[in-house]
């Protein structure tokens, strides 16, 4: 971990500040003092034992503002201990990947006493946010100062904090040394070449390297389909060779790509070590709920929910819901169908300037109206999935990801141009502003501080903040959607795509890097539930293909007398071309042949380990045995 900042002295010990902690400004001080001892004290007594110190000391908040900003960080034997715990895979020194441990410390490769470099700083400050999320309460009944904040045994405290507005805030710093020499190498000179996914994950940690490598890859796989749309877009060819052969190649073009982005995504995984991590030991999330007591698998202490109450709530309640919303949007598309409808007979009557006018006016109410249900239907689906109480932060992601989903049927297509201005040009440029105003005010300061770290900390505290991966996937998922629907009649499509593509990944880049605050690294194996959304979108696309195909004047002229004829034949065609989709899915393996030989060694090794620990410790009750025997005949 090769961190810049500076390391600040504190009554403890020395340490590098890795993330920073934001109180609101009329905390109590009995609130404070509660908190830094949880923080502080040893893991036996409830704590998280990390370091904690304020920004300023008590002579510079007589001068300066931001006094309720507080600085955490860690030793390097809570680190490497944080990182046997969370499971982290390390490659070791025979080019292996294996489950990081601290009594095997010196097997792993690049580990040395003396080097800070062995962990990468995304990592360490992916620890320092698993250590304070863990915090549980155990004896406390309410927060300190505060008796409308009630606490109960296993309760999440830096959650309870931040719902009762104590803890405005928790962010990583970031490294702005290695952050520029990342932004040297990925966006800042605009030419064609692939992007530096490994240095992506070492400061930003896997699931957003994983966004970028999609995008990468998708962008180049829509290569061929935009390619191909547009010599059938400039000449004019006859509809049925267009649609048959445009639609089959865009079948197999489909799933070709989603089986072998699955291939290079095991290769980075493992590469990176979070394809060999034991996702089912993983820690609960900091709002699940429940009873204290000890996991079966792990032995920790940790909320414990019985798993048919969550059953129950979104069986009985989340997806009536969801299904009551997919119909009232149905719903809603009809009264739009009427309304343009009603527009276009009153324009044919009148022919009037007017009612020309008149003919937008129920797409902007409907994308109004639609811009309103899907912000309502967002904050219903993550309010219900919250409430579901799901034990794993995966688990969360995916079922509020599967509920979204539903929403696309209401969606329209939108200016992707316009949503690159307003997500990173728009903040970049608000935020440039914002930084000069900050740098000139730490400059008229007299007080002896690190100005330098006062400027970083209260600028970033200042930045937006990332909320995940999901409107990220989701605009690709709705661009695969228009390609892999509607290609064979707008051949454009891909090509447009691919031009949006090339600006999106530079766009993208410098909002993670410039316009938000750091978001916490959190390790992946894969795209997580996205894959199974695009390959049901590649399903689905096999049915539209095909029914465009069958309505499409040259087929029908073939079938001039028997319409069912030739719906069974598009039926039969349809089932065809589904078995021929699922053949390729099944003839390409999602992981290559050295990585299944890998995964299959470790897994080897890992039973031979486990029986020859249950040998030894057979061995030693045996041997127990017999020295009891042996001292009863003795007596």
């Amino acid at each position: 971990m090769k961190v810049t900042l500076p390391a600040l002295d504190t009554c403890e010990s020395s340490f590098t500040p890795l993330v920073v902690l934001e109180l609101a400004q009329d905390v109590k001080k009995e609130t404070k003092e509660w908190l830094k001892n949880r923080i502080v004290s040893k893991k036996e007594d409830g704590g998280a034992q990390l370091l904690f110190r304020p920004l300023l000391n008590k002579y510079e908040k007589e001068t300066l503002e931001n006094e309720n900003l507080y600085l955490v960080g860690a030793s390097k034997i809570t680190l490497l201990l944080g990182a046997e715990a969370m499971g982290l895979v390390k490659e070791c020194n025979d080019n292996t990947m294996r489950a990081f441990t601290y009594g095997t410390r010196h097997n792993f490769k690049d580990y040395d006493d003396d080097n800070d470099d062995f962990l990468t700083m995304a990592e360490c400050q992916f620890i320092i946010k698993h250590e304070l999320e863990n915090l549980r309460a155990r004896d406390e009944k309410m927060i300190p100062g505060y008796p409308q904040a009630k606490l109960y045994p296993g309760k999440s405290l830096l959650r309870r904090l931040l719902t009762s507005g104590i803890v405005i805030q928790v962010f990583p710093l970031h490294d702005n040394e290695a952050l520029k020499k990342l932004e040297d190498s990925w966006y800042t000179r605009f030419t064609l070449k692939y992007q530096p996914l490994d240095c992506i994950r070492g400061y930003f940690g896997e699931t957003i390297a994983l966004y970028f490598g999609f995008l990468e890859y998708f962008t180049v796989a829509l290569i061929p389909m935009a390619v191909i749309g547009l010599p059938y877009y400039l000449f004019v060819w006859e509809d049925y060779d267009k649609y048959v052969i445009f639609a089959s190649f865009n079948l197999i073009w489909s799933t070709v790509i989603l089986e072998v982005w699955k291939r290079g995504c095991a290769n980075m995984t493992y590469r990176w070590g979070t394809l060999v991590m034991k996702r089912q030991f993983e820690e609960p999330r900091p709002g699940f709920h429940g009873v204290l007591g000890i996991n079966p698998i792990t032995g920790r202490e940790e909320p414990l929910y019985p798993s048919y109450k969550r059953q129950l709530r979104i069986y009985l309640v989340s997806l009536p819901f969801v299904c009551l919303c997919l119909y009232f949007s149905l719903y809603v598309m009809m009264i739009y169908f009427d309304m343009e409808a009603w527009a276009l007979s009153l324009h044919e009557n009148s022919g009037s300037e007017w009612t020309s006018v008149l003919l937008y006016v129920p797409s902007i109410i409907y994308a109004i109206v639609i811009e309103i249900m899907n912000r309502l239907y967002r904050y219903a689906a993550e309010f219900l999935t919250s409430w579901e109480n799901h034990r794993l932060e995966s688990a969360y992601q995916n079922h509020l990801i599967l509920k979204v989903l539903v929403s696309l049927a209401t969606l329209l297509i939108t200016s992707q141009i316009l949503n690159q201005i307003m997500e990173s040009l728009l903040p970049y440029w608000l935020q440039k502003k914002h930084h000069v105003r900050v740098r000139r005010k730490v400059q008229a300061l007299k007080a002896d501080i690190d100005a330098t770290l006062y400027e970083q900390v209260v600028l970033e505290k200042e930045m937006g903040t990332y909320l995940g991966t999901f409107d990220d996937y989701l605009e690709l998922f709705l661009q695969f959607g228009y390609v892999s629907l509607f290609s064979c009649v707008y051949p454009l499509a891909a090509a447009f795509a691919v031009l949006n593509n090339f600006t999106e990944v530079n766009s993208d880049a410098l909002k993670m890097c410039r316009v938000l605050k750091r978001p916490f690294a959190e390790p992946s194996a894969n795209i997580g539930v996205w894959q199974l959304a695009f390959e049901t979108m590649s399903v689905i696309s096999v049915v539209t293909n095909c029914a465009l195909i069958g309505m499409s004047p040259q087929v029908n002229a073939l079938f001039p007398e028997s319409k069912l004829d030739l719906i069974l034949i598009v039926v039969a065609v349809e089932h065809a071309l589904l078995a021929l989709k699922f053949i390729l899915a099944f003839a390409i393996p999602d992981k290559p042949r050295h990585i299944q030989m890998k995964l299959a060694r470790l897994e080897f090794e890992s039973l031979e380990a486990l029986k020859h620990q249950q040998m030894k410790f057979m061995a030693q009750n045996l041997k127990e045995e017999s020295q009891e025997s042996s001292k009863k005949e003795e007596a």
